[in-house]
């Protein structure tokens, strides 16, 4: 199955949702927005959608500075 990811190719073997995802790129939810298909998805709902071919996924990260 192909995703796209931050406008890269990424192929899964299985259809995961969006949270096994984040888990398994060592994402931590607390720190980013994540947009599927050009909607933003809460934090909620990342157990409860599965990844489809052909989706996709916009992760932005929050990074602290001053």
């Amino acid at each position: 199955m192909l995703v796209i990811v931050n406008g890269e190719k990424v192929f899964l073997s299985a259809q995961l949702s969006i949270a096994e995802f984040l888990q398994q790129q060592d994402y931590r939810t607390e720190r980013i927005v994540t947009e599927l298909n050009g909607r933003i998805v809460s934090r909620e709902s990342y157990g409860g959608i599965l990844l489809k071919d052909g989706d996709k996924l916009e992760i932005v990260s929050f990074v602290g500075g001053g």
